[in-house]
């Protein structure tokens, strides 16, 4: 790591924040990002994100009687059948949306390479690192967890912080901060890793950083 670049404060037990080199990830072949690969990525996980539950009703699903509400001829009125026409307050939508399902696949090794040029990118511009710090009690601080991002110069800056899945104590530190995108090791996706300009990790999750790099192949 660049001792260069490394932030204290003795204020409090928030340690330090240190930059990842690249000599530290020698064993991790380098891929260029493919722009086009990457919008594709994007879009899938945009397009599988969406609920798909918006729905309307049709004139055939709307609490109205389909009885005519006036004769045909003689009342001086425009002719109507039914006041589920869509022509009628409260009735039935021409074409409208219907609850689907949309799916697009994108294959594993699209993914890979997707996420590997981003963390080559992230990195040769310095702006990944691990930030020493932990929490010595049984309960959420998120003023201590303020705290080590102004001690590391990032606070008021876009981050992605990387968490392990059942790691709620320092979730429930960081989740609250306007400014931090949390990311857990397993759930690891281009949308959430280019919403920060720098990416974070605990020292404690360091080796399970370096493991899900080296997935990245």
């Amino acid at each position: 790591m660049c001792a260069q670049k490394t932030k204290t404060n003795s204020a409090s037990s928030i340690g330090s924040f240190q930059v990842f080199e690249t000599a530290e990830f020698s064993s991790v072949p380098e891929r260029i990002l493919d722009k086009a690969a990457f919008a594709v990525y994007i879009r899938a996980l945009l397009q599988n994100w969406r609920q798909g539950t918006v729905g309307c009703k049709g004139r055939a699903e709307v609490n109205f009687s389909n009885k005519k509400p006036w004769k045909q001829k003689g009342t001086g009125r425009a002719r109507a059948g039914s006041a589920r026409s869509p022509l009628w307050i409260g009735g039935g939508v021409t074409f409208g949306p219907q609850p689907r399902v949309r799916t697009l696949k994108v294959s594993k090794s699209h993914k890979r390479g997707v996420l590997n040029s981003l963390f080559w990118e992230y990195i040769q511009n310095g702006k990944i690192g691990a930030l020493d710090w932990q929490i010595n009690t049984d309960k959420p601080k998120t003023a201590e967890a303020v705290k080590a991002l102004q001690a590391a110069q990032l606070h008021g800056k876009r981050v992605t912080l990387f968490l392990q899945p059942d790691d709620a104590l320092h979730y429930a530190s960081f989740v609250n901060i306007p400014n931090v995108t949390i990311v857990f090791f397993d759930d690891a996706n281009a949308y959430s890793l280019v919403r920060g300009a720098h990416w974070i990790v605990l020292k404690k999750d360091v080796e399970s950083f370096k493991k899900m790099v080296v997935a990245w192949n």
